[in-house]
């Protein structure tokens, strides 16, 4: 596998699923190598050696990198491509667009060649028209020279329909049952109380529309806290103009990137979740907090809207006042709000397991390899 930062990490959505994904498929016989993007942090674990090779039966590689903004995803994903086409694979499975730059070097090598398009990265707002390209570049080549393209979501799968001509796979995003946790660490470290803040947990770029939340929010009559979860990707300006659109509110509480158990109690003990995105491929983010049994408010784009449902709240996108409608209605009327958590639930535990995601993607493995 190639494509994500590294493994462990929740660092970002396609992190999460082949933290998942590539243990699972270890788990039913599979031999999975991934190959992981060595960071300024990691540079002096590789060099020493001292760099872990093994995750849940899942073998790691670490590839060099240039650790600069632009250039970490490109180098790392092609020598990670170069090194993979010649060792004894029999499939490569790249996730993301760009990464697929050199997909046809394993194929002329006689491997089998799955892509993940999580989704359509070249419209992310933090891309310059550069690294667009390239993104764009590599989606083309994906589409020449893979032998499936997996899809997250039925508006991806028409686009790539409309716009190539090339038939995709649907399999979406999986999640392990949760288990509701007591506001513990979230207590001492922001002083939260359990239903007593608005939830945000992402990566803060534009197109997750953070800025439509705090925009909302304040304008809303309420006393509960606007706590938005998560860091930068290549988007510092934006971050500082989230900071700076807050100013010194108290009810404002930005936490940084949170993992573990503080992500597990801040989801159990929220309020509500809010993703107010303009772009998404299919949110891990929402299916996590619909998983711990959060109401859900989401912008109406078909990637949200398919997940939820009909088990939480939409608003048109970039729609500052119907959200600010929508917020202050669950805040009035509480009720509500505790009928979308246990509709959240169910759906989850029901639609959206690692299992069947692996059975799905195992099934596509074989179809391709006794082709």
């Amino acid at each position: 596998m190639i494509g994500h930062k590294y493994i462990p990490s929740r660092d970002g959505g396609v992190e999460v699923v082949v933290s998942n994904l590539a243990p699972h498929l270890a788990e039913i016989g599979y031999d999975v190598t991934c190959y992981n993007r060595t960071n300024k942090q990691l540079k002096k674990q590789r060099k020493d050696g001292k760099l872990t090779r093994e995750y849940r039966g899942v073998h790691l590689i670490w590839t060099p990198t240039v650790d600069r903004r632009g250039l970490a995803a490109m180098s790392s994903s092609v020598i990670a491509t170069v090194m993979s086409s010649f060792r004894r694979f029999d499939l490569v499975h790249f996730h993301t667009e760009g990464p697929c730059v050199l997909c046809w070097l394993p194929r002329l090598l006689g491997k089998k060649v799955v892509v993940t398009v999580h989704g359509l990265d070249h419209m992310r707002q933090k891309w310059g028209k550069l690294a667009s390209a390239y993104i764009m570049w590599g989606e083309k080549a994906a589409v020449r020279h893979a032998h499936s393209i997996i899809v997250l979501s039925e508006g991806v799968r028409t686009y790539f329909r409309e716009r190539y001509g090339r038939e995709t796979v649907l399999i979406p995003n999986g999640i392990d049952p949760a288990e509701i946790r007591p506001a513990c660490e979230i207590t001492k470290q922001f002083g939260l109380a359990p239903r007593e803040y608005i939830l945000f947990l992402g990566r803060l770029v534009p197109e997750k529309g953070i800025h439509y939340l705090i925009k909302a929010y304040q304008m809303l009559r309420t006393d509960k806290k606007l706590v938005i979860v998560g860091g930068a990707s290549d988007t510092n300006d934006y971050v500082q103009h989230l900071y700076d659109m807050a100013g010194d509110a108290d009810s404002i509480i930005f936490t940084g990137f949170q993992q573990g158990l503080v992500a597990e109690e801040l989801y159990s003990n929220a309020y509500m979740y809010v993703l107010p995105s303009d772009l998404e491929g299919m949110p891990l983010s929402l299916l996590e907090a619909m998983n711990y049994g959060c109401c859900c408010v989401t912008s109406d784009i078909g990637e949200c809207a398919d997940v939820l449902d009909g088990c939480g709240v939409t608003f048109p996108r970039g729609n500052v006042e119907a959200l600010r409608e929508t917020l202050q209605d669950l805040c009035d009327h509480p009720e509500k709000a505790e009928a979308h958590r246990g509709e959240a639930r169910g759906k989850i535990s029901s639609k959206y397991t690692w299992l069947d995601i692996t059975a799905q993607t195992d099934e596509l493995y074989r179809s391709l390899l006794d082709g």
